[in-house]
């Protein structure tokens, strides 16, 4: 094992500490000098980068379009949507200057107190407000409809208690933004991109979600109804991994949005947005990891096979580079991609541990016996079992390799879940399933009063009713009041 293996604490032993360590120790990111806010480094970014294309494409096939938004946003604008501005209010970094100057007592450089702002402006915690009076512009009729854009961005929010990519100050996002002549379309948008992100979280992530809407008390600020996408990670808490809103009239009144219907009649649009983060990142980190350091789904992986060749001098590295270039060749040409690690400032040894630490999906290690027998050593990283390959079928066998992993870690992911979800009928069978983690199954009277009360009690919240949740009668564990269905209680980051 390499050295940085051995102070990557263990699961079992501090969880949080565990995944601290890996975002640091397999190179992810890591802190900066401003207060709660992270460096992504190269690795952690190219995971990203790999998100946000095959996000970006599978927006595109839904008909949207980016666009980009300023940064700043007037202080009246958070003004005009009462809930909105409830919401973000304690999160809101100002700017209150345009201008600094050298101090005349020659303390460095200080803030000009003639260049105070007329109006503050908030650096943007999420773009409603700015994106809304700019679509007041856009739209005139209902030929001007629907708006489907989408804003690749950074955004700010003053958090306290900060975590590498699970919460962070500034972070990265996408946020759509959508106007629609009526609310059956605007209600369609939302149910259809938060689609969007299971299919992504399943299929790329390799995450098994659950698909619900939030209750009252974890909706949006400002949103008529707010749909989730939940996941849960491997110590049973839950993680809110994107989230798609239907606002209906509420920016569009705020701002004095209108259009000029078939009936010629002026009416407000309709809106939703909807948006995902680096969260995922976490989310990708803490679902599939393990002691030994990174696990990743080889449809998201930056490099999805590594070959290390293992030779004693210069001959025999040239003969193994020989046979291996054209196999590196032809994987690429199959959309793979591949890393030949020649590098003699490192001993195979150490690649080894460094690229299981850093989670590539598929090791092929040759040497020159390996010549001689015509094999291959192939290793996988989800299980870390090795096997030997023949050289000359080993191109065709990676594609079904890689496709076996990525579905073995949902698998995985997905039977962990389901070993950790259980239905409760009473109080005392909720508190003791709650110490456990996981999602827990309990009808709820449908009060905000039931759940502020059991999340002071017991720190759970109801991360969504799922939107496949049958009709069930029951009573309500706490209350005895009636309830037509489950909700999802968890813990959550």
């Amino acid at each position: 094992m390499a050295v940085e293996l051995q102070h990557l604490t263990k699961r079992s032993e501090n969880y949080s500490q565990w995944y601290n360590d890996l975002v640091v120790k397999a190179d992810l990111a890591e802190q900066s000098a401003v207060r709660g806010c992270m460096v992504i480094k190269p690795y952690g970014y190219a995971i990203w980068e790999k998100m946000q294309q095959q996000l970006d494409k599978m927006f595109k096939e839904t008909g949207h379009q980016n666009a980009y938004f300023p940064l700043l946003i007037p202080k009246s604008f958070l003004s005009r949507e009462a809930e909105h501005v409830e919401g973000f209010a304690k999160e809101c970094a100002v700017v209150t200057h345009h201008r600094l100057m050298n101090d005349p007592n020659g303390a460095g450089v200080v803030v000009d107190p003639d260049a105070r702002l007329e109006e503050e402006l908030i650096i943007r915690p999420t773009s409603e407000t700015i994106i809304w009076n700019t679509y007041k512009n856009w739209i005139n009729s209902y030929r001007d409809l629907p708006i489907l854009v989408n804003q690749w961005a950074n955004v700010m929010r003053w958090e306290m208690r900060t975590r590498m990519f699970l919460r962070t100050a500034e972070f990265l996002w996408q946020e759509g933004h959508t106007a629609h002549a009526t609310s059956e379309e605007a209600q369609e948008e939302a149910i259809r991109m938060l689609n969007v992100y299971g299919e992504f979280a399943e299929k790329y992530m390799a995450v098994p979600v659950v698909k619900g809407v939030k209750s009252a008390n974890e909706r949006f600020a400002g949103a008529i109804e707010t749909y989730t996408i939940e996941a849960m990670m491997q110590d049973g808490k839950a993680l809110q991994s994107g989230t798609s809103h239907f606002l209906g009239q509420n920016f569009a009144k705020a701002f004095d949005v209108t259009f000029v219907n078939k009936e010629n009649k002026p009416e407000y649009v309709w809106a939703t947005s909807w948006g995902v983060s680096t969260r995922l990142m976490g989310a990708l980190i803490m679902t599939h990891s393990d002691d030994n350091g990174l696990v990743l789904p080889p449809h998201l992986a930056p490099i999805q096979v590594v070959i290390v060749p293992i030779y004693k001098n210069d001959e025999q590295r040239a003969a193994v580079s020989e046979k291996v270039m054209p196999i590196v060749d032809a994987l690429r040409a199959k959309g793979i991609s591949v890393k030949y690690d020649d590098a003699d400032n490192r001993r195979p040894g150490f690649k080894f541990a460094d690229y299981e630490l850093k989670g590539v999906p598929v090791r092929l290690a040759i040497g020159a016996r390996d010549l001689e027998n015509g094999t291959v050593e192939v290793m996988r990283r989800d299980t870390l079992a090795k096997e030997i390959d023949k050289l000359d079928t080993i191109v065709e066998r990676i594609p079904q390799l890689l496709e076996e992993i990525q579905d073995n870690i949902y698998r995985k992911a997905l039977k962990k879940r389901e070993e950790m979800t259980v239905k409760v009928d009473t109080w005392e069978e909720f508190k003791e399933a709650i110490e456990k983690g996981g999602f827990i199954l309990a009808h709820w009277d449908g009060t905000p009063e039931t759940e502020e009360r059991i999340k002071a009690e017991t720190k759970a919240t109801i991360r969504c009713i799922p939107l496949d949740a049958p009709e069930e009668e029951g009573v309500d564990m706490l209350t005895g009041k009636p309830s037509h269905r489950r909700v999802i209680f968890a813990r959550n980051y």
